[in-house]
């Protein structure tokens, strides 16, 4: 079965479970209206049909991704060559530690990359297969902006609010206008690390795909700790994130909407968190939830047209979308609970940008725990919001 088809079959099967979800809900709805209460039944079928969505959403993504993965550029990886050589070098390093290949080519290269200075870059195989894998794993990689470096640090210009203008006859006096707050703002590239270890026995087995194996252990790694800092990161080690800034509407601040309502996600408090975005944001905004929030939003209907607010992505390349707005999943947001940040409403192309430093290196370690090889593997990323004004926090009630 090719992609094609099988992304067909896929959209025809989640049509038909929001189909079945709605109706089923509209008979507990009913139920609730006419005694009061509803039978018990209702909900585990509802939790049923949800968790199938989920799955069919799921696949349909992966099939999405695999047909439309953009390939890395070679420019944004310039201390690599392009061919065997340097792969052959690096794969003898991983597996026998001779380095004396590689240490010829950065000095050929006029590069740094020495184990004394913190181990050799990958390959461009190696570091496109784990960048890959975070992208595809992390929904912020995907909205927010992404700016690569080749220093330690990003300045950055905040520019928070509209100047201000008038009118003015030709002989009219002219008096000052007001100015928006601006500032600069240093975005630090913070180290993150992971130590996979393998046999030297294993290491000497030419059928084992080192690389492969190197890039699988650390990608899924890495993907986890960028995805919760980007959500929750203190931005002291590590990236800073979106639910940990001071709340507010004043320089620096992130704005937080009161739901009205105490643990539970309703109509009317997306509603009031949508329209805080200003319009200019909403054409371009995106809403970030937890999976378990996304499966209740879906019973959410207009109180005034008994619409559903909720809307799934039922073609090619479609999100699903809440009152419109396209939703991402995000497993590191809050769960509805009293007090809880659950929802967010941004424009993360504006609102936030994650820096990274070019290269992935890995320094391999045969001594400290023998008979193992270790491979400690360092990534630098930072990230911030830069535009307070492009994101929105839903806080439900204590």
């Amino acid at each position: 079965m090719t992609d094609y088809q099988e992304a067909t079959e896929t959209v025809y099967a989640l049509g038909n479970a929001w189909e079945q979800f709605k109706q089923v809900n509209d008979h507990r709805l009913n139920e609730l209206e006419r005694k009061g209460s509803a039978d018990p039944l209702y909900d585990e079928h509802l939790r049923r049909i949800n968790a199938h969505m989920d799955q069919q959403k799921s696949r349909m993504d992966r099939l999405e991704t695999a047909m439309a993965r953009p390939a890395m550029s070679a420019a944004e990886y310039p201390h690599h060559t392009r061919n065997n050589e340097y792969k052959q070098a690096f794969c003898t390093y991983l597996r026998k530690g001779m380095d004396a290949g590689l240490e010829a080519l950065h000095t050929k290269a006029l590069s740094v990359g020495t184990p004394q200075d913190g181990g050799y870059f990958v390959t461009e195989e190696l570091s496109d297969r784990v960048a890959r894998r975070i992208f595809d794993s992390s929904p912020m990689r995907a909205l927010a902006s992404v700016q690569i470096i080749s220093t330690d640090s990003l300045d950055v210009i905040e520019d928070a609010g509209d100047m201000g203008a008038a009118w003015v006859a030709e002989t009219g006096a002219v008096s000052d206008t007001t100015t928006p707050d601006v500032g600069k703002k240093t975005i630090v590239v913070h180290e993150m690390y992971a130590q996979p270890k393998a046999t030297q026995k294993l290491l000497d087995d030419a059928a084992i795909d080192v690389e492969a194996w190197v890039a699988d252990k650390v990608a899924d790694r890495f993907a986890r700790m960028e995805s919760t800092a980007f959500i929750n990161g203190t931005g002291t080690g590590q990236p800073k994130g979106i639910l940990t800034y001071t709340a507010g509407t004043a320089f620096g601040q992130v704005q937080q909407i009161n739901s009205g309502t105490s643990a539970t996600v309703t109509g009317d408090g997306l509603i009031r968190l949508f329209y805080a975005l200003q319009e200019e944001y909403t054409r371009n905004a995106t809403f970030l939830m937890n999976r378990s929030t996304i499966q209740s939003v879906r019973l959410l209907k207009e109180s005034t047209t008994g619409q559903y607010l909720w809307q799934p992505g039922l073609a090619a390349g479609a999100p699903d979308t809440l009152l419109g707005v396209p939703v991402a999943q995000a497993a590191d947001m809050p769960i509805a609970a009293a007090n809880s940040l659950s929802v967010a409403i941004a424009d993360f192309t504006q609102a936030y940008l994650i820096v990274e430093r070019i290269g992935l290196r890995i320094l391999r370690d045969p001594f400290t725990e023998k008979p193992f090889v270790k491979f400690y593997t360092t990534r630098r990323v930072g990230g911030e919001v830069i535009n307070t004004d492009a994101i929105k926090l839903l806080r439900l009630a204590a």
